[in-house]
């Protein structure tokens, strides 16, 4: 399966790097469109401008916003567009740091595009320190909903390298509908405090690639949700955050099946959790098979390898009935490291539907708290072992509750 995954990201990689490099016209934003630079500037009628512009050409066009730092108040960049667009942003894009000021939960939206290269080394900047006391959606279900910094709906066979987001108010990036979506060199930065700003959240998308890339936030650094299918995330390094997570899944009616997630080359430091499957028990129908994480480094990470299908924050379900997403063909391969929670591995199934076809091989997780050794805790799951197993498979019997 290892060497499937990496032909296909070899693929993937060659597939952008042999494309020729198609002549474009080059717009700018400042000298074409009247933008300033002065961070206090609206920059969003010179940008919608510009890409109505640019999606009305028959030839390619790359849009460029120079150096500098322009605010931004809201950008919607929608397609279809007449032949491949490109922006390069090389300054800084400012979001307004009042909430209260966006209409709906999106800072900037590209939809509908096929084609889409995003580069130049800039940065979009959610301003969202003074919005992270108000994003109590966790536990409230009435929740004003926080602007998200950039989502891409229904975006295709693109290309998103060499950019950053930072302190976003909600989730980083939203990848929703979208197909064949590569990210590369990307950066998600803010703090640890920072709430429900997830780094890059899928869902009901099939062949999204994260490579070579580095998320500092304060939930999880990459989360999937339903319908999330084909899903590469290579060579990045996570932390602070809550781990790479698929799920929750289970909450809501009509969830589409996860298949095919691979993880691999990642690491981990000082994170909440690691590497993690969780999903709501008393839960809707649904199913997520064929997941593989494999050479991953632990530094300083509670709950490394966490299967939970007893998760339930804020006590907002129903223990005693047993979850009902099927989990199948999953596999953790040579990961290794120091966990700060005794319990290093901790795979807790479904009573009705247990986990099937788990494998563990090679796993060396060590743990030097007073409580004693790393211990590993397993229920309704009877997994493959081979190579390494510290700590030994399943040798700890569960008790308490599993990580938030």
């Amino acid at each position: 399966m290892a060497i499937q995954m990496n032909i296909a990201i070899t693929a993937l990689l060659l597939l952008f790097t042999s494309i020729p490099i198609v002549e474009c016209t080059d717009i700018d934003v400042v000298a074409n469109f009247g933008a300033v630079a002065d961070g206090q500037t609206d920059l969003s009628q010179p940008l919608m401008n510009a890409w109505k512009e640019a999606c009305a050409s028959p030839e390619p066009v790359n849009i460029v916003i120079p150096e500098g730092t322009y605010l931004l108040s809201e950008a919607t960049l929608n397609g279809p567009c007449q032949a491949p667009i490109s922006l390069q942003l090389q300054g800084t894009l400012m979001a307004p740091e009042d909430p209260t000021v966006f209409k709906e939960a999106t800072w900037v939206s590209i939809s509908y595009v096929d084609s889409l290269t995003m580069f130049g080394g800039g940065v979009f900047d959610g301003q969202g320190a003074t919005a992270w006391g108000q994003n109590d959606c966790a536990k409230n279900k009435n929740c004003v909903k926080l602007p998200i910094n950039i989502r891409f709906h229904e975006v295709k066979n693109s290309l998103i390298q060499d950019i950053t987001t930072k302190d976003s108010k909600q989730f980083h990036v939203n990848v929703l509908g979208c197909s064949n979506i590569t990210f590369q060199s990307f950066t998600v930065s803010a703090p640890e405090e920072s709430l429900n700003t997830d780094g890059i959240h899928i869902g009901r998308s099939d062949g999204v690639y994260i490579l070579d890339s580095k998320i500092e936030t304060g939930d999880d650094c990459v989360s999937l949700g339903d319908g999330s299918n084909n899903v590469k995330v290579q060579g990045v390094t996570c932390g602070p955050g809550h781990g790479i997570s698929i799920g929750s899944l289970g909450k809501y009616k009509n969830e589409e099946p996860i298949l095919g997630v691979f993880v691999t080359q990642c690491t981990f430091v000082n994170t909440m959790n690691g590497v993690r499957i969780k999903t709501w028990p008393a839960s809707q129908p649904g199913s997520a098979t064929d997941i593989h994480f494999e050479d991953i480094t632990m530094d300083n990470v509670g709950n490394p390898i966490l299967v939970d299908q007893e998760y339930c924050p804020w006590n907002q379900c129903d223990l005693s009935v047993p979850s009902r997403v099927q989990l199948s063909k999953l596999s953790f391969k040579n990961i290794r490291g120091i966990s700060k929670t005794q319990i290093a591995v901790k795979l807790i199934c479904s009573s009705s539907l247990p986990c099937d076809e788990v494998e563990l091989a090679d796993i060396d997780l060590t743990y030097n708290g007073p409580e004693g050794p790393a211990i590993s805790q397993c229920s309704n799951v009877h997994p493959a072992l081979s190579g390494v197993q510290n700590p030994a498979a399943c040798s700890s019997q569960p008790t308490g509750e599993a990580a938030p």
